[in-house]
């Protein structure tokens, strides 16, 4: 039987993560309180931020600038959308 939060992204109860998805106490704070499709919006979005900004996960400063973008793209909503960026229709 899945476990149900209450999502802080969707602002509504969802299904739980079977898994802390991420290392230390973001980790464990996005398991408490993010629920599946909302970190699979993040996947979604982490990876355009790394193909259309060339970043690499392996150089300290673009982790530390997709974290940074983890949190707020989840706990606030304000996450970053590379330049020149437009949605499709």
């Amino acid at each position: 039987m899945p476990r149900t939060i209450f999502c802080e992204y969707e602002k509504r109860e969802a299904e739980g993560l079977d898994f802390v998805p991420y290392p230390g106490e973001l980790g464990q704070r996005i398991y408490a309180h993010i629920g599946r499709s909302a970190w699979a919006a993040w996947l979604a979005h982490q990876t355009m931020l790394i193909n259309e900004n060339r970043l690499s996960p392996r150089d300290p400063k673009h982790r530390a600038f997709l974290e940074a973008e983890l949190e707020k793209f989840l706990f606030s909503g304000d996450a970053e959308k590379p330049a020149g960026y437009v949605p499709e229709e």
